[in-house]
């Protein structure tokens, strides 16, 4: 029973993470991707709703966790790599 109360937390707490990659780099200046020497705001726009539409359909508990997980994954890469690289293109040069 505890086992399945926590695949549904973690199901549900993936979600709000992808909300947020998505938000994210929907909100980003075009041109700070290619600053940052990353993919185009474009292609990071689709990783991240693809990764958050794999999240709302699919379960990490359900046939589909495959997707779930190749969702997740993408929306952590953006988050991990992306985001930080963005965020330092776009403040400058900290002295």
């Amino acid at each position: 029973m505890a086992a399945i109360w926590i695949l549904n937390v973690i199901s549900w707490a993936a979600i709000p993470v992808g909300a947020f990659a998505f938000i994210h780099a929907l909100l980003q200046r075009p041109d700070a991707y290619s600053a940052a020497d990353r993919m185009s705001k474009p292609a990071w726009l689709g990783i991240t709703a693809g990764a958050l539409a794999a999240l709302l359909l699919f379960s990490f508990a359900g046939t589909g966790w495959i997707f779930w997980m190749a969702g997740l994954v993408a929306a952590l890469v953006y988050i991990v790599d992306v985001r930080p690289r963005l965020i330092e293109v776009q403040r400058g040069q900290r002295w």
